[in-house]
């Protein structure tokens, strides 16, 4: 993958406002900038392997990718997906442990790699990042909850309702009312924890009654108030 060096400087970078950075101190964030490099990753390209040793971590400034870890059966089970500002890595790296997930790109994306050296001074010395860095731990903590709960409690087709909500409220749609985020059927699959075809076949049924309409890949949420009605099981 080409490196390309960014001219943006954390210091004056609006992602920053959405993670742990926005604690740093002027002078930290100047020396983030100064060892951080900038590059772009393109759609399907890896990230990060699961049980890789991380040297840093990676900085969304623009697309998404998907957080997935590998199941006994050999299937991946996709557990987050990662958009701007987020960072990834950081779990392992603040615990020195191996990745355990592994990050891939499901758009075109722009990343800032921060090696692990320009953010544990701060990790020692400031303790108001030290917090913004566990916070969003454990709010990533809360989120594996909830797919824990959905998993048991909710059937398929709950959770693919749920899964539409979540990429329209979080990622949008476009001008003809379509989700600008385009999963594959099979990483919706992956997303609720089933097998693809049963993935297809309930996405069939949704738009069979109307709460749902497709063009190729394309998913849209045409009954929002319905599609939530069924993923809270009323």
């Amino acid at each position: 993958m080409e490196e390309e060096f960014s001219k943006s400087r954390c210091e004056n970078c609006i992602v920053r406002k959405f993670n742990a950075l926005r604690a740093m101190s002027k002078e930290e964030l100047k020396a983030v900038a100064d060892s951080k490099v900038s590059r772009k990753v393109k759609k399907g390209e890896i990230i990060f392997d699961e049980g890789e040793r991380l040297a840093g971590v990676y900085c969304v400034r623009d697309g998404v990718s998907k957080l997935s870890k590998l199941s006994e059966n050999g299937k991946d089970q996709i557990v987050k997906l990662a958009s701007k500002g987020e960072v990834l890595g950081q779990r392992s790296v603040v615990a020195e442990e191996s990745a355990n997930l592994s990050a891939t790109a499901i758009s075109d994306m722009e990343i800032c790699f921060i090696p692990r050296e320009a953010i544990s001074d701060s990790l020692h010395k400031n303790p108001d990042f030290t917090y913004e860095v566990l916070r969003h731990m454990a709010q990533d903590l809360r989120e594996a909850d909830e797919v824990i709960v959905n998993m048991s409690q909710k059937t398929v087709k709950q959770r693919i309702a749920q899964a539409l909500l979540y990429l329209k409220e979080n990622f949008g749609e476009d001008s003809d009312g379509y989700l600008l985020l385009v999963l594959s059927r099979e990483d919706i699959a992956s997303v609720v924890g089933t097998a693809t075809e049963s993935c297809i076949r309930m996405l069939s049924e949704l738009k069979k009654e109307g709460l749902i309409k497709t063009s190729g890949k394309r998913l849209a949420i045409t009954e929002a108030r319905k599609l939530k009605e069924l993923a809270d099981g009323f």
